[in-house]
């Protein structure tokens, strides 16, 4: 068509009398292209019209409509063509463009009663919350895709545990659970867009399965897969809240309702039918049942893991194994736990505490250098100091009873004067610390540099050479 238009404007400023470069500058096309043209319509006194070509895909058409009409993607068509044709994969990907996007195909996706509802999310503006204040406020809409029934509920955020609950109430207005429940790629529901391999949060996965229903994501950028809730947001939005002016939550709340059983029993404008009527007399009794329980939704939260191994979760302090200190992890809050998990992986759970400025604290979340109670921890210093000598194995006991949650520091510090003294100098100098019940570091380093280890004991140790008290 291009081609065309460019041969008309040749012919016109042609016969305006313009030279060949003038065209030429003036199409921004070559001129010898100019010539070529201007050479024919000199000899036959018309342009070229170059006759349009049957593709040979066209008797197939029909075929490759009812393929992208199931979400085949262009290799999959290309596989069935070649069963009948023979076509190349370029050539096929160029046909099925040419019919989604220059045709502007539109399709349609129909579903069977209580097989399908679309979720999503839409932003109305500021309304009233309990106290009165203008809030920034969202309208929820879980539409049933065959009787195109309603529901809307209104959210001052986007969490996961709103999501969640709003999927509830929705199940309850309608009494029962379609089998797929269409979603747009919402964070609140989905991490990976990647409509072959879904990763769901974990959350929104269980409670998938506890309901018994299969979370459907759109593909990204394919706004018609979701288009009957988007139309609910839209007609929602216009025939709703344009316009009207809310004082209370309260008269919002009542307003909405008595909007929403109008909304629910009008004429559709697709269907030409009254939602409420197809889904009494077609889709009621076809939905999936409601559980016996509720689905226990959990506050999510995250948190940053201290550099003392605890994160800080409603007023208290919960452990986390050491080594995911400095990273973010998830919080799951229910009416008695703490769960924490890191990358969707549960990594602790604590009782939650009723309390404030508590430490619940794991013994076994910290590294066995740092966890100076731990039994085999305090054994293996205690086989190091008895490897110096008897003096040294008694001090690391006086050292245990004096300062049982801090030994670990002078204890190090006597094994480090291995470094610079013979074990028998130091184990002197223990005997020397013994007798005084000195347990600092610092002074038994004196008594080995200054040679007091030499010097007489002027009071009587509590140890002897067998290791028996006198």
């Amino acid at each position: 068509m291009l081609k065309i238009y460019m041969n008309i404007t040749i012919e016109t400023l042609w016969k305006q009398g313009k030279s060949i470069a003038e065209i030429s500058k003036t199409i921004g096309h070559d001129w010898k292209t100019v010539n070529n043209i201007v050479k024919i319509l000199e000899a036959t006194g018309k342009y070229p019209i170059k006759k349009e070509r049957p593709k040979i895909l066209d008797q197939y058409q029909k075929n490759i409509i009812e393929m992208i009409e199931k979400n085949l993607p262009p290799l999959r068509i290309f596989e069935e063509l070649t069963k009948e044709v023979k076509v190349s994969y370029s050539a096929t990907k160029k046909y099925i463009a040419e019919i989604t996007n220059k045709r502007e195909t539109c399709i349609r996706f129909h579903t069977q009663p209580a097989e399908e509802a679309q979720v999503d999310f839409g932003y109305v503006g500021l309304t009233p919350n309990q106290i009165g204040k203008n809030k920034k406020t969202w309208v929820f809409n879980m539409r049933l895709s065959y009787s195109r029934l309603d529901y809307y509920e209104l959210v001052y955020d986007q969490k996961v545990e709103t999501f969640l609950q709003c999927h509830v109430n929705a199940f309850n207005f309608f009494k029962g659970i379609p089998q797929y429940i269409k979603i747009d790629n919402l964070k609140s529901a989905i991490i990976d867009a990647n409509f072959y391999e879904p990763t769901y949060q974990i959350l929104y996965k269980q409670f998938a399965d506890y309901h018994k229903f299969y979370p459907l994501p759109c593909r990204v950028r394919k706004p018609q897969e979701k288009g009957k809730v988007e139309a609910g947001i839209k007609y929602i939005k216009n025939n709703f809240f344009l316009g009207r002016k809310f004082i209370t939550q309260i008269e919002l709340q009542e307003q909405l309702q008595n909007w929403l059983i109008k909304a629910n029993n009008r004429i559709h404008g697709t269907t030409k039918k009254i939602p409420q009527q197809i889904f009494d007399n077609e889709e009621k009794n076809k939905l999936l049942p409601l559980p016996e329980k509720d689905f226990i939704i959990p506050q999510i939260s995250q948190r940053k893991v201290q550099i003392d191994f605890h994160i800080y979760v409603n007023n208290n302090h919960y452990s986390v194994p050491f080594e995911y200190v400095g990273k973010y992890v998830d919080i799951e809050i229910t009416k008695n736990t703490i769960r924490i998990l890191y990358q969707n992986q549960q990594i602790a759970i604590h009782p939650k505490s009723n309390g404030t400025g508590e430490f619940i604290t794991n013994q076994s979340h910290y590294p066995k250098y740092k966890n100076y109670l731990s039994t085999d921890y305090q054994e293996k210093y205690q086989v190091k100091m008895n490897e110096i000598g008897i003096y040294a194995g008694q001090l690391f006991s006086l050292l245990l009873s004096k300062h049982p949650k801090d030994w670990n520091r002078a204890t190090q510090g006597i094994l480090s004067l291995k470094k610079d003294y013979s074990t028998e100098i130091i184990n002197l100098a223990c005997k020397r610390a013994l007798s005084y019940e000195i347990t600092k570091y610092k002074i038994i380093r004196n008594i080995c540099q200054n040679g007091l280890y030499q010097l007489p004991v002027l009071r009587d140790s509590n140890a002897t050479e067998g290791g028996e008290a006198k």
